[in-house]
């Protein structure tokens, strides 16, 4: 069975990195697993039109993933595959899976969405491939009018989807259980991604082929609950890959893939620091510690010592974030972090004196902030001084529970999905006395007060990578630092293009 897997255009305002989806590499080695012959169409780097590529390939099944900012380009491409060949169309991703929200209901009441996957899919995935291939053996006149039919009851049983028959009725079946056995899943597939067309990790730090920069999952779920956290919407349950099977896969990509450079994305994967210590010990026997690797989207500060961050210091850990949020001790308290400024300072000190460098993820315009709240994130940005300070304003995502909180306190700012994207430096809600003019002014003095410091320049500018960077440090520095009104080219042309 012929299966293509797709990632919508994302549309963000300034550079960034671009990197092969994580998720859609999994469901791709798992439709290999079975028999498929799969195609990623990632529409961020590819060149040729997705209706002539649909119409060249003429799959049996498509899945698009979709966050957020992503879901309503996700529909857009539905409409374009539609319109020129007939073709169950499954939709998933972080966004339709908020079902508090009934945003499954959304997307699949879309004309030319037929099923919604919630939560982790892989299973799913591989059910659905397979009733729609025993459909298609068992049928004359093939459609995807006759799949959906409801008399048929094809999509009754089926855990974790939500689905449209062609009577227009929508359902939403029972959840799917996390997967418990991640070490059963099948290395994501990279060979399906076009490799040269990406970034590296961190392109305005590192200066790294971006086709020998890969990702690696060792751990997915965390158990804890942040307030503002979009995590909050899938498994509660942490699960972790063994050690024997991280290694195994780490020896692939730089042995086979010549991996220079690997970023961990795991949410949380220090919530057994047993399993790091082991893993960090069989890089080390295995001589697999030359390569740098990063903790992408951070570690919690409450399990990083001083023993277990020298020790993955020398199995090659060059730079791990931390997910600090704020300066402010009742704000940390009010966002349910589970975590005080102290354990976080000596996080940081741990961290610097084992020779890592540190990133700080920090967020301006909590429910509840003032200009006194934020101005105490600045400074503790600056007394942490990492190598790092990546600054955000607060954004509700659907699903959070800032999102619900804002509703019923607050007001929203933003009333499209595409208006959620990254880096826009605009509010996107107001409560109380914290308005926007006030979180954008405080969003900005951050950056400049953090990084239009002495220290920061020199260190930024001694490194090779900076300079080997500069054009991109100079337009991100600019984009930065200086307030801009919104540009809306960029969505006008993906919205033409889908009406074309």
């Amino acid at each position: 069975m012929r299966v293509v897997l797709i990632n919508p255009r994302f549309r963000l305002p300034i550079d960034t990195r671009t990197s092969p989806h994580l998720g859609l590499a999994y469901l791709g080695a798992m439709s290999e697993q079975r028999g498929d012959e799969v195609r990623v169409f990632d529409a961020d780097v590819e060149d040729q039109p997705l209706a002539e590529f649909i119409q060249e390939f003429r799959p049996h099944l498509v899945g698009i993933t979709a966050n957020t900012p992503q879901v309503k380009q996700a529909w857009r491409h539905a409409a374009q595959i539609k319109a020129v060949h007939d073709v169950p169309i499954v939709v998933g991703g972080p966004h339709p899976s908020v079902v508090y929200e009934d945003l499954d209901f959304e997307s699949a009441e879309q004309p030319d969405v037929d099923i919604v996957v919630r939560g982790e899919g892989e299973e799913t995935w591989i059910e659905i491939s397979e009733r729609v291939e025993a459909f298609m053996r068992d049928q004359d006149d093939y459609s995807t009018t006759a799949l959906m039919d409801p008399a048929k009851g094809l999509w009754e049983d089926v855990l974790g989807i939500t689905y449209k028959t062609n009577d227009g009725e929508l359902h939403r079946n029972l959840d799917r259980v996390a997967l418990a056995d991640l070490d059963s899943l099948p290395w994501p597939a990279y060979h399906l991604f076009r490799m040269d067309k990406y970034t590296n990790l961190q392109p305005a730090t590192d200066d790294v082929d971006g086709s020998k920069s890969f990702s690696i999952l060792t751990s997915r779920g965390c158990p804890y609950r942040c307030t503002f956290c979009s995590q909050s919407i899938m498994p509660i349950k942490w699960r972790s890959r063994s050690a024997a099977n991280v290694l195994a896969e780490w020896k692939h990509l730089v042995e086979d893939l010549g991996a220079e450079e690997i970023g961990v994305l795991d949410d949380s994967a220090n919530i057994r620091k047993k399993r790091l210590f082991e893993l960090a010990d069989m890089l080390i026997e295995n001589n697999l510690n030359h390569v740098p690797w990063i903790f992408v989207n951070g570690i919690r500060a409450n399990l990083a010592d001083y023993e277990l961050m020298s020790k993955l210091k020398e199995a090659g850990l060059k730079r791990t974030a931390f997910g600090v949020e704020t300066g402010n001790p009742e704000i940390l308290k009010s966002i349910d972090k589970k975590i005080d400024l102290d354990t976080i300072r000596a996080a940081f000190k741990a961290t610097k004196a084992a020779g890592i460098e540190t990133i700080a993820f920090m967020i301006i315009g909590m429910p509840g902030e003032t200009r006194e709240t934020m101005q105490d994130t600045i400074d503790f940005a600056i007394e942490l001084d990492p190598l790092i300070a990546n600054f955000s304003m607060m954004t509700p995502y659907p699903g959070t529970a800032v999102y619900a909180q804002v509703k019923r306190q607050g007001r929203m700012l933003i009333n499209d999905w595409e208006d959620y994207v990254f880096f826009e430096q605009k509010a996107r809600y107001e409560m109380g006395d914290m308005t926007a003019e006030l979180v954008e002014e405080m969003y900005r003095k951050a950056y400049r007060q953090f990084y239009l410091r002495p220290g920061p320049i020199w260190r930024r500018v001694k490194t090779k990578d900076f300079w080997a960077n500069l054009p991109r440090n100079i337009r991100i520095a600019l984009r930065t630092f200086l307030p801009k009104e919104e540009k809306t080219g960029l969505r006008k042309q993906m919205e033409a293009e889908a009406l074309s």
